[in-house]
């Protein structure tokens, strides 16, 4: 009687062990897929807007240094250097206010969203829009992460 008592306490105990384990796996699994999203829409208008009103110092918190910049041209490397170099990045090749305020990121990762933009010439050519602001998921949020001319 003993010896049974004892094997069911231990199989109790097994499947005990083996619930907490799957629990404390399944929370461990990756929670990206609705999280991520609705964070990153949240960050969409709020950055969106920002580019819309000029507004500088918000762009500058919502963005991650070094930003990347295009082939040959220098990354930006801090706050400082962004403020000084804000039309270069959204005045530049593309009207980023005109492009965002229309245009649509698409998720390329878990992790990464980007939105191509038409030169400023041809605002309404969205076949040829190789100016790319890419945005990517840090540690802390999302953050405006480069600027790319894809046909360099």
């Amino acid at each position: 009687m003993r010896f049974v008592t004892i094997r069911v306490i231990g199989v109790f105990v097994a499947i005990v062990a083996c619930a907490i384990g799957c629990r404390f796996s399944i929370l461990a699994a990756d929670p990206e897929p609705i999280r991520t999203q609705t964070d990153f829409s949240t960050f969409w208008k709020k950055f969106k807007s920002a580019v819309i009103a000029g507004d500088k110092a918000v762009i500058a918190e919502m963005t991650k240094f070094p930003l990347s910049m295009p082939y040959g041209v220098k990354a930006v490397k801090k706050k400082e250097d962004f403020s000084r170099r804000y039309n270069e990045i959204f005045k530049g090749e593309a009207n980023a206010a005109q492009c965002f305020a229309t245009g649509e990121p698409r998720k390329e990762s878990a992790r990464r969203y980007e939105i191509y933009c038409p030169f400023k010439e041809t605002p309404d050519d969205r076949e040829n829009a190789p100016i790319r602001f890419i945005f990517e998921l840090t540690k802390s949020a999302w953050k405006f992460a480069g600027l790319d001319n894809v046909n360099e």
